[in-house]
């Protein structure tokens, strides 16, 4: 790829960022590229439809979760690795409104855009949960499928306006649920 059409494909996901950040998985495209400094086109042709560029952002979003796992898991001790990493997928997720459908869609779909990343996702959150496990530090009985579930459905509680002022207590009891007490 040209050096021009690089920066103008990292500028659309760092827009793309913000507004979906801002609005949602519904988020205007034309507004993307208005903040990217790109003309509609331009969005266009690196991004052919919104699915596109949300599979762009979140593939780019879902790999770094799965960085983060890989980092915590060697930096942290077993238990607070994976209640860090929780925390932050949840947080990332309830930031990305929508996402948590997608996550769902492309995780059952081997023929995503996103179900490469959302593999690899959780199974590195997966590797977190087992290391925890070894140590006594989570409950044996989940599996990485649970943790996403579990995410997923902390993500929903917290982008319910009703509900999102007790989405951290809540998390923190998922959080006792998951996990051995501290010793």
């Amino acid at each position: 790829m040209r050096a021009d059409a690089r920066r103008n494909h990292d500028q659309l996901l760092v827009a793309a960022r913000a507004v979906v950040g801002e609005h949602g998985a519904e988020a205007s495209l034309r507004e993307v590229a208005r903040r990217a400094g790109v003309g509609l086109g331009t969005l266009y042709r690196h991004f052919p439809t919104r699915d596109a560029l949300l599979e762009g952002l979140l593939r780019t979003e879902f790999d770094a979760l799965a960085a983060r796992a890989a980092e915590l898991g060697t930096a942290a001790s077993p238990r607070e690795a994976l209640v860090t990493w929780l925390r932050e997928g949840v947080a990332w997720t309830v930031e990305y409104r929508g996402a948590t459908e997608l996550m769902v869609a492309a995780i059952e779909d081997p023929d995503s855009a996103l179900h490469a990343s959302c593999v690899a996702m959780r199974a590195a959150g997966t590797g977190l949960l087992t290391r925890a496990q070894e140590a006594g530090a989570a409950r044996a009985d989940l599996d990485g499928t649970d943790l996403f579930a579990l995410i997923s459905a902390m993500a929903w509680l917290g982008a319910q306006p009703a509900l999102a002022p007790r989405a951290d207590h809540l998390l923190d009891v998922v959080v006792d649920a998951v996990c051995a007490p501290r010793s």
